[in-house]
């Protein structure tokens, strides 16, 4: 059996990961990364990277099927188009294996050893790793856990099957004819709406009112609008039972308590994500829990010396950005830097059509710290960049102190606005007031003026509504 020291091992080279990896290279660190897949974790090989792809894909067909249809406002008219998913999927696997060959250079580049297997916990200064090679102890001064978060499979729905996770969905080779969706948060309603463009009939199945509960109904109403555009069938407050018999039906439970039957060629459950706290040994230490995370603390810290813990395996958000810094920050603390957590806000992006995106405190959330607040909403149906990408439904909304003006709070529904989460997210990074937002200048034509319009209109003088 093979034994190495290093001075911090990583463990899981997902984004939070091979992040801190990379960043504990760079300074000087003996590091080492312990990975039983490919690097990149589930956001690059099963999750961000590849369904954004099918995303981009999903929305290339639809517009030429548009335009095929004779539907297209700017008078270009095609032949009917055709999809072959299988070559899709290759191209997306492309793209993955690209990042995942990016991501092992940029590990050697910083000196980092990776050792390719399964890790355990044997105490805590001491992993094993079983790799195709044999067993490897690895002893180091400082541990990362970094290990993820999986799909939550539901006991009367396991994955097998017609019954998939959204990993097997990002891996189709055929649209199925037909697409049932148990969960309309956002990973839901991003694969299904995918699959209806290519051509799926999917009925979404969510047991709460509505969908993507998290955000307020005013941000979701555009996506509630294009969903029923798209034919997306919507079943809020209805619960699913299980598998039918035959394996060919979801069975549910409807909101006024009728059973009922909705033929399915596949069933994709995404009711959400789980931390992986098994199968790497935690009965071996002793970690303090949160609930079914791993309790941290400002620096990352466990509840035991010289163990930390990042990214979903921590808890919400579960986002590859809040785990890609807190690497960075714990590779800074191992290296003898002073680092602490101390973020305003971390942006959240739901890939939707119209995608959202939303950072800081919702109206509702500011109004409930008590003090008084002011609102202002720009729409992109008036802005022209907007206009000229047939992207008119959607807004941006700020949400402010009435007092100082200080920034609380940035929300956008619309075409691409993922890309304003950027601004968003330094606006209250900096803490900037309602003022700062109106004195920039903002490039025109473009969406991010939408920013600016809110901003002005919170302070009663929108120039262009």
């Amino acid at each position: 059996m093979k034994e190495i020291s290093c001075k911090l091992l990583v463990i899981g080279a997902g984004p939070g990961g091979y992040v801190c990896a990379i960043r504990a290279g760079q300074l000087g660190v003996d590091t080492v990364i312990v990975e039983a897949g490919k690097p990149g974790g589930t956001c690059l090989n099963v999750g961000c990277i590849p369904s954004k792809a099918l995303i981009h894909a999903a929305e290339e067909f639809e517009k030429v099927a548009q335009m095929a249809g004779g539907n297209s406002p700017l008078g270009i008219s095609v032949a009917a188009p055709a999809l072959d998913l299988g070559k899709t999927v290759a191209w997306k696997d492309g793209i993955v294996s690209r990042l995942n060959s990016g991501v092992a250079g940029l590990l050697k580049k910083a000196g980092v050893k990776t050792v390719q297997g399964w890790a355990t916990f044997r105490d805590g200064k001491t992993v094993a790793v079983e790799t195709e090679t044999g067993s490897q102890v690895i002893r180091a001064e400082a541990v990362v856990i970094a290990t993820g978060s999986a799909p939550v499979e539901l006991p009367f729905l396991p994955f097998g099957g017609p019954v998939i996770s959204s990993t097997e969905a990002l891996a189709l080779k055929e649209v199925p004819q037909r697409l049932a969706v148990v969960g309309g948060g956002y990973i839901g309603l991003e694969l299904g709406t995918v699959f209806a463009k290519m051509g799926a009939a999917v009925t979404v199945v969510e047991a709460l009112p509505r969908v993507l509960a998290q955000y307020d109904a005013e941000l979701t109403r555009p996506v509630v609008k294009r969903l029923a555009a798209l034919g997306i069938e919507m079943m809020p407050g209805a619960k699913a039972k299980g598998l039918s018999t035959k394996g060919d039906a979801l069975l549910v439970e409807t909101p006024d308590g009728k059973d009922a039957r909705i033929a399915a060629d596949k069933i994709l459950v995404t009711v959400g994500r789980k931390p992986v706290t098994e199968g790497w040994g935690l009965d071996q230490i002793d970690l303090d829990m949160a609930g079914r995370f791993i309790r941290i603390d400002e620096q990352c810290r466990t509840s035991m010396r010289g163990i930390f813990a990042i990214g979903d395996v921590t808890g919400e958000p579960m986002l590859a950005h809040r785990a890609m810094a807190q690497g960075e920050m714990v590779a800074e603390i191992v290296a003898g830097h002073k680092r602490s957590w101390d973020k305003r806000a971390i942006p959240a992006v739901c890939f939707t059509d119209p995608e959202l995106v939303t950072v800081g405190l919702s109206p509702e959330e500011a109004k409930a710290l008590g003090g008084e607040i002011k609102i202002g909403m720009f729409p992109f149906a008036a802005n022209g960049r907007a206009m000229t990408r047939l992207g008119e439904d959607g807004f941006v909304r700020v949400v402010a102190r009435a007092d100082n003006h200080l920034v609380l709070g940035i929300q956008a529904v619309g075409q691409s606005v993922s890309e304003l989460s950027t601004a968003f997210g330094l606006a209250l990074e900096m803490g900037a007031r309602l003022e700062d937002i109106a004195g920039t200048i903002h490039a025109h034509p473009t969406q991010g003026e939408g920013f600016q319009e809110a901003a002005l209109k919170a302070l009663g003088h929108a120039l262009h509504i």
